[in-house]
């Protein structure tokens, strides 16, 4: 039988992944892998390209500042309070176009992506502030581990794959 996990503000593995910071709520070793949710940061600039996750479901509330999505090619803009889901094939991103950070909860249904970040992902402290932006080594860690979790990142000019599935 699994504990009961309890985070308090600030605790939790936390890892820098592509500029990115993302402190661990919940993973799939704590929910009997049913989801896995964690606090992003995303600076100004900060955020992935887009992609096609073609295991889970993805879902986003934003906490603090404003985040613009990108879904099949349709920018959506969304601030404090505001929630969007991504269900599995469908191409987006999100990317923090202010000058102020951003943070969000994302969870993922079910765990496994979180993993990924944990690999790739630089451990920081999470109250230490942004972490320089992603080394091309980060990027190319990310991009060679991507596969191995289902995640196919398209180039960001190439949204026309919007609405691709993966089987």
């Amino acid at each position: 039988m699994r504990s009961a996990a309890v985070r308090q503000p600030g605790e939790g593995r936390t890892v820098a992944v592509v500029g990115d910071v993302y402190r661990f709520l919940a993973t799939g070793d704590d929910t009997g892998g049913r989801y896995a949710q964690w606090e992003a940061v995303v600076p100004p600039g900060g955020g992935p390209p887009p992609h096609i996750h073609s295991r889970e479901e993805e879902g986003f509330f934003v906490l603090e500042g404003e985040i613009t999505f990108t879904v099949d090619g349709r920018r959506l803009v969304a601030g404090p309070g505001e929630f969007a889901n991504m269900p599995v094939g469908v191409s987006h991103a999100f990317r923090n176009e202010t000058g102020a950070r951003a943070r969000m909860l994302i969870t993922i249904v079910p765990a496994g992506l979180e993993q990924m970040f944990l690999e790739v992902g630089r451990p920081v402290d999470f109250e230490g502030g942004t972490p320089a932006g992603p080394t091309p080594e980060e990027i190319a860690a990310l991009l060679a581990a991507a596969p191995r979790y289902g995640v196919e990142i398209l180039h960001p000019a190439d949204d026309s794959a919007a609405g691709r599935t993966e089987e």
